[in-house]
Order: structure tokens, then sequence, then C-alpha cells
């Protein structure tokens, strides 16, 4: 598990990233300015506020918006920002609306934390267990080895890339799961209350003693712990650096960088890149801002931060797979 000091940094990046509209970001060093509007998933927006803060002293103004990977696809879809963010790459149906053509590019990794609310209870999750819970199905904490409490669920109530990640990994793991509600941004839940972003699930959980959910691990603060969960090699791991990077480490991006893994069986078993979402053409004189501040966000300094802040860094490999596609970008 973290440590207590890593989980307070995480809780202070955290608060950092709720409603980033304004906030400062440049790597347009050496003339002129550009203001940058993005909108996206709430899972990276701890670490892109950090980069957008470190370099906002550089001339480039970055509006970001942490409203969930379904709402940043719509407003790409739409052409409302110059530039989206998901934590699931778009299907091929979505990238065919877009005349101006998509690259996509991973940014950062992390893991997405089964949270919970019930200090003094050690939770390990066989892969039964966790979607039963889900399903409603094990409704006490007596049920899974700690003491007598009623179960309270939450979930995401918005379109989610966090949402679809963590079902998928449900679905992977439950031939019930994956034949009831399945996988997606958004689903059906057979019991819980919704909460708007991986903000609102970790403020709702914090106010519900008894409450379990699914958070990107740097909302886990305060009185959440992370509960260990079985991969699919049937050992129990909690999220931490090493086995969040020992499971992306089993993940073929291919090459779009858009791969994926539902059940690692090495490491933490529900982990997940995120992906900056950039038009192929007609970003006009975006064009420079756009590659200049991605390249910063792909770099070794920017990317070594990610410990920090409760994110795995990219593989040296990606970043460079990464910074290629960044230059075929077009004005």
């Amino acid at each position: 598990m973290p440590s207590q000091t890593t989980l307070i940094r995480r809780s202070m990046a955290a608060a950092m990233a709720v409603g980033t509209t304004g906030a400062l970001l440049a790597g347009c060093g050496g003339g002129g300015s550009v203001t940058l509007n993005g909108a996206g998933a709430s899972f990276p927006a701890a670490i892109y506020q950090r980069w957008f803060q470190d370099l906002a002293s550089q001339g480039a103004q970055v509006n970001y918006q942490s409203v969930g990977s379904g709402a940043g696809v719509r407003q790409f879809l739409a052409a409302t920002v110059d530039f989206g963010a998901s934590d699931v790459p778009m299907k091929d149906d979505e990238k065919a609306q877009v005349s101006r053509g998509v690259v996509q590019i991973p940014m950062t990794a992390g893991a997405i934390a089964v949270a919970y609310n019930n200090p003094g209870c050690e939770l390990r999750l066989s892969q039964t267990q966790l979607a039963d819970i889900f399903f409603g199905k094990i409704r006490n904490f007596s049920e899974v080895g700690c003491a007598a409490k009623p179960i309270k669920v939450v979930h995401r109530s918005d379109g989610s890339g966090t949402t679809a990640n963590f079902t998928a990994h449900l679905a992977a793991i439950s031939p019930a799961w994956k034949a009831g509600p399945g996988s997606g941004k958004t689903v059906t839940w057979p019991t819980g209350i919704g909460a708007k972003g991986n903000e609102g699930v970790a403020a709702q959980l914090g106010q519900l003693d008894g409450g379990i959910g699914y958070a990107e691990v740097a909302y886990v603060k305060g009185d959440l712990q992370a509960a260990a969960l079985t991969n699919g090699s049937g050992e129990l791991v909690a999220p931490s650096t090493e086995s969040e990077t020992t499971a992306l480490a089993a993940i073929d991006l291919g090459p779009e960088l858009t791969g994926s893994n539902p059940n690692p069986t090495k490491g933490y078993p529900i982990v997940t890149f995120t992906w900056i979402l950039l038009y192929k053409t007609g970003n006009g004189e975006k064009l420079d801002g756009l590659k200049k501040v991605f390249d910063y966000t792909l770099s070794d300094k920017a990317q070594a931060m990610a410990p920090e802040l409760g994110y795995v860094p990219l593989p040296p490999s990606v970043m460079a797979k990464g910074r290629e596609k960044l230059a075929s970008l077009e004005k």
C-alpha cells in the first residue's frame, strides 16, 4: 500500500486538479503566446494540473476541464476544443466522424483502485468477491473478512473512461458480469449511487461509512483505503508504483499506441494508460503550441513527476513513439 506521505501528496495533487479551467501551461517559450482549450478524463487531472502549473511561466495558457472521458470525446468530436483526453482510445466509428483525422497519444498511466471507507478493515478481494460487491450480492463487510458493516456502493454517474476500464476488468473476471451490465463508459449498475468524476466518487466515499467504489489511485485519501485485488495468476496485489509498473509492462500498445489488458497475470490487475486526443490536420496557429506543450509532457522531466502524484511514468519507448506521432500533426 502507498505510504501516508504519498497519500497526502496525492491528496494535494487531486485537490489541485479540481476546476482546472484557466490553468496556465507552457512549452511555447521563445515568442508569442497561445491559448489552448482541452477537456476530458478526470483520471489524469492531477498530473496534468501539475504539468500545467510547472510550465505556467513560459507563455501558453491552457484551459483544461476535468469533465470525464465521455464528455471529453464528445467535445472533441464537436470540435469545441483544441484537444481532448480519454482513458479509453476512440473507436473506429468515432474516429470516422473526425474529418481532420485523429492522433491518440498516451500521456501517463496508473491504476484504478477499489477504494473503501472502513477504517480497521484490510480488504483483500477474490475476483468473485469483487464482482459480487458491484452486483449487490455481497452487502456486508462481514462477508469479505471484516467486522460487520453494511456495504454502500458508489459508482460513476457520468460517461467515464475509468468506468470503461473498471467494467472491462469485471467483464474479464466474471462471465456473469460480461453477460449482464457489460463494459463501457456508462453501464446500468445493479446497485449503488452515482457521483460525477473521480473527484466526486472520492468525496462521496469519504462521507459514507462503509462506502466502496472505484477511482484512480491518486484520489485515495483521508479515511479511504485501496483494496488488494486478485490478478490473473491468482495473486493478491495492492496498488503501488511497482505493482502497477509490472502490470503495465505486459500491455502491448500496438502501432497505434492504443492497446490494453483488462486482466493482467502479473502485478496489480486494473491498470490503464490514458490518452490525449489531437487533430491530425487543421490546427492552424495552434500547431506550434500543441507540439511544444505535449513534447514537454512526453519528456523525461515531466514523466519523472508521475510516482509522486500516484501515476506511473511512460516507458521510454512509448515516449519516443508518442513524440513521433506528435511530430506528424499538421496545420
